[in-house]
């Protein structure tokens, strides 16, 4: 389903996901059983993320990791670059105040 033309919902990425990694497993001639031992990942994890496309972020990264796709997760979030001072200070009062938690024994 998408909402906005164009634009994938967290479902259909979780899907494209999905299909990509079991994709990629089929390519490398790796069955399931090889995929999860090397992951770390049980078997029936495995399936259920392959079928459903359901998993921990943890296990999504194992199974990234295991077929050596784990390097396009860090362009998962790009560190965004204030282009002058009044950019980054704008961005640090739109954040809010920042939260400090004290022990109780005040310190």
């Amino acid at each position: 389903m998408r909402v906005i033309p164009g634009l994938d919902t967290p479902e259909d990425i979780r899907e494209q996901v999905r299909q990509a990694a079991q994709a990629r497993r089929i390519a490398l001639r790796m069955t399931q059983d090889e995929l999860a031992q090397r992951s770390g990942v049980a078997i029936a994890t495995l399936k259920r993320f392959e079928q459903k496309g359901e998993g921990s972020f943890a296990t999504v990264l194992a199974i990234a990791a295991a077929l050596d796709a784990l390097d396009e997760f860090r362009l998962l979030f790009p560190q965004v670059e204030a282009e002058t001072l009044d950019d980054l200070e704008r961005r640090m009062k739109q954040r809010g105040p920042v939260r400090v938690r004290r022990k109780a024994d005040g310190t």
